[in-house]
């Protein structure tokens, strides 16, 4: 069920669960702003999840409340992700959905890196 941004964050999330360690995951990466980790439905071949560490629901919310050096921090881990995978030189592709029409499944903001294949047109014609 597609997440309403604009609710409050919910401690409960999935993500966050499994950022205080009560869920297992596939870890790809951790440094004190970011969280990565395989994604257990992958829509590619690599499909790598990437969390904050703080109670973030949205893009959005993330950029109006946390510092500067948490937004640098998390991009930056981002980046390195995908160097320290490989994917630079074949490319990828980073999704953050945020609310209902875009799909966004889990009230804690994310941002999927997705590579290892053609992806296609970003929006079909």
């Amino acid at each position: 069920m597609p997440v309403d941004a604009t609710q409050p964050y919910d401690d409960q999330n999935i993500f966050a669960r499994i950022l205080r360690g009560e869920l297992p995951c596939t870890k790809v990466y951790e440094d004190e702003w970011a969280f990565a980790f395989n994604d257990i439905n992958p829509q590619a071949p690599v499909h790598i999840l990437v969390v904050p560490r703080g109670p973030y629901v949205s893009w959005d919310d993330f950029t109006e409340k946390a510092g500067d050096a948490e937004i640098s921090g998390f991009i930056r881990a981002v980046g390195k992700i995908a160097r320290d995978q490989g994917l630079v030189a074949p490319g990828y592709r980073l999704i953050a959905n945020t609310g209902f029409h875009s799909h966004q499944e889990i009230p804690h903001f994310h941002v999927h890196i997705c590579a290892g294949k053609q992806m296609g047109r970003m929006i079909p014609e």
